[in-house]
């Protein structure tokens, strides 16, 4: 019983209900950015890009408002790998598990499916914008050491969009640790040549060599000579009812050191150039995805060294500390 003002006994208070305090800034609070995190857009002439903070990632590209790429909205996550950054290795390491330095190092299996770890670390990290033009935008990340990748890199990816040359990305990593860094690097864009299937297309790749990979994507065997393949797209033909998920080397470059892949098809002509140091092109037509993206698009993606490099050693960088690496390529469209 408790007492009244008087100190007479009265009935009992009622108890009263917890509440929870709860702020609101602002007329609805809610959040302000996608997914994806801030858009960075970049044009010139008939070019069009956006780039996104989330993996510092290639969301659109489009010539003529038409879009040659695989893109998605700002609030969507990458479908299928569409335009990400593939940092510090592209592709696949079997097993997540490796040997450098003396010691053996475990990564998490980001594609445990096949038991593996797939195409980097960056890509779902939030890249700093450090300048942006109206023709170009320029993302950097440091990447501090972890579990299975204990090195320190501060990266950098700029995009930078001209009238004459199309698009041209540039990644630049910078060994900032006390220890010599294993290092590939690989990009993730889906070419689109126009609106129906990949079949009707044609391609031509600069490749003398395919790689034969097994079930889990792992290079099984050396790479194979692709004449008298059904790899073999070293002079421009249509793709057919050819499936490609295969890494190619034995690149043939020009005068300028870039190697140069074609994509053709009704509404536009493609050339993704890779530069010095791309010495592989990982080549996809989306078999396996859904029936809206299946052969709709060719992933031609250029990469530093094949999946397994970091067991194999095959092509993979090693940077100093202190040293720094940049290897960069482009898409030009034309038609």
């Amino acid at each position: 019983m408790v007492q009244s003002a008087g100190g007479a006994e009265g009935p009992p208070l009622p108890k009263q209900p917890r509440r929870h305090l709860i702020r609101q800034y602002g007329p609805m609070a809610t959040p302000t950015l996608p997914l994806t995190g801030a858009q960075f857009e970049i044009t010139a002439g008939d070019y069009q890009a956006n780039i996104t903070q989330l993996g510092a990632g290639l969301r659109s590209l489009t010539v003529r408002g038409q879009p040659v790429v695989t893109g998605y909205q700002p609030d969507e996550l990458p479908p299928a790998g569409a335009g990400q950054l593939l940092i510090p290795w592209p592709n696949r390491i079997d097993h997540g598990r490796y040997d450098f330095g003396g010691r053996t190092h475990q990564l998490d299996l980001s594609e445990p499916a096949h038991d593996n770890a797939i195409h980097g670390l960056t890509r779902w990290l939030t890249w700093q914008l450090a300048a942006h033009s109206a023709d170009s935008a320029e993302l950097t990340l440091q990447l501090l050491g972890r579990p299975g990748y204990p090195f320190r890199l501060d990266l950098t990816a700029r995009y930078q969009l001209t009238q004459a040359a199309g698009l041209e990305v540039t990644i630049t990593a910078r060994d900032t640790g006390s220890r010599h860094a294993p290092f590939g690097t690989g990009s993730h864009p889906y070419l689109r040549a126009g609106t129906g299937l990949a079949d009707d297309w044609q391609l031509q790749l600069p490749a003398a060599l395919w790689q034969p990979a097994d079930t889990r994507g792992i290079p099984d065997g050396k790479p194979q000579d692709v004449t008298g393949s059904a790899y073999d797209f070293r002079d421009i033909r249509p793709i057919g009812s050819a499936v490609l998920d295969h890494a190619f080397t034995g690149l043939d470059t020009g005068p300028d050191g870039r190697a140069l892949a074609r994509l053709a098809g009704p509404d536009t002509s493609l050339a993704l150039w890779a530069g010095s140091g791309y010495r592989w092109l990982q080549v996809f037509t989306g078999d396996p995805l859904g029936p809206a993206a299946r052969r709709r698009a060719v992933a031609i993606e250029p990469m530093t060294c094949p999946p397994n490099a970091f067991v194999t050693g095959t092509d993979l960088q090693t940077i100093e500390p202190g040293a720094q690496v940049t290897h960069s390529w482009g898409i030009q469209a034309s038609g």
